[in-house]
């Protein structure tokens, strides 16, 4: 007889659970990004904040299309063959980061493998036009590993955000088996290569993936050597039943217990809780 197996399901606890969105904030951010053809890793990536930043009216906005080059077990943004670049993008996110009123934002984008640059000139370009048309506005870029091209990094760095983040993701032994084409010393190697700029380097995980405590530690170490200030640690949900399950919800007494650790192993900030995102309180990070 063939044995079948079946997968278990983990029940999702308490401290897990958030609010429908809503509120006259949240209203009028989403009808500034729909009006202005702008996409948002909040709706892309389904983050469990989206209420509570929108709320305030804050929003991490994607540049270079919604549909990534890579497929990443984790992430449930489209994956496939990209759209032409839209040289425009930049003008119409400075624009809307002008009507939403915000004093911070954060920028992210798809992988662009398609392209040669991988989409520096489009980040550069993007990140210029928001400081000449929103002077006052601090900005976060949240950037792909470029394959650890310094060059293409450094067109980031160098138009001038006050952080750069790249996302480590997981663990060394586990990110084979959650990231497509992205490598663990590639990514160290590109936020080291931040760390040594006048911008803030910042890099984030997530647990319940099968990593162990000593792993999440050893990754710490990892990140601290090559200079990173701030750390993001939340816990991965899985957002449909193609993407890798949820081995363990992790307590929020252990996200506390990183907390404090990562402290102690010299970061600057470390916001570690079951709903952290990368881009949660980001507006805390820009001090360098």
């Amino acid at each position: 007889m063939e044995n079948k197996q079946t997968e278990t399901v983990l029940r999702k606890p308490d401290w897990l659970k958030i609010k429908v969105p809503s509120g006259k904030r949240y209203l009028s951010v989403r009808e500034v990004i729909n009006e202005h053809k702008l996409h948002t890793i909040c709706t892309s990536g389904h983050c469990p904040n989206m209420h509570e930043c929108w709320g305030r009216g804050t929003a991490t906005l994607m540049i270079l299309g919604d549909i990534c080059t890579r497929s990443c077990k984790f992430c449930n943004v489209k994956t496939g063959k990209p759209l032409p670049v839209d040289w425009e993008e930049p003008k119409r996110v400075a624009e809307s980061v002008r009507l939403l009123k915000l004093k911070h934002v954060v920028l992210t984008s798809v992988d662009r493998d398609d392209l040669d640059d991988g989409g520096a000139a489009i980040w550069a370009l993007t990140v210029k036009e928001i400081k000449k048309v929103n002077p006052g506005t601090t900005i976060e870029t949240l950037i792909p590993d470029f394959d650890g091209r310094e060059e293409l990094i450094m067109q980031v760095v160098d138009a001038g955000p006050e952080v750069v983040s790249h996302n480590l993701e997981t663990v060394r032994r586990i990110t084979p088996r959650v990231r497509s084409r992205a490598k663990y010393d590639t990514s160290l190697k590109t936020l080291e290569i931040i760390s040594g700029s006048q911008a803030v380097s910042k890099s984030g995980i997530m647990v319940g993936l099968g990593e162990t405590p000593e792993e999440v530690l050893q990754t710490m170490d990892d990140l601290r050597s090559v200079g990173v200030e701030v750390m993001t640690i939340g816990q991965y949900l899985q957002p449909t039943k193609k993407h890798l399950p949820v081995t363990e919800y992790v307590t929020p007494e252990q996200f506390e217990e990183y907390r404090k650790v990562g402290l102690e192993k010299g970061f600057r900030f470390v916001e570690s809780s079951p709903l952290v995102r990368s881009s949660y309180h980001a507006e805390r990070h820009v001090q360098k």
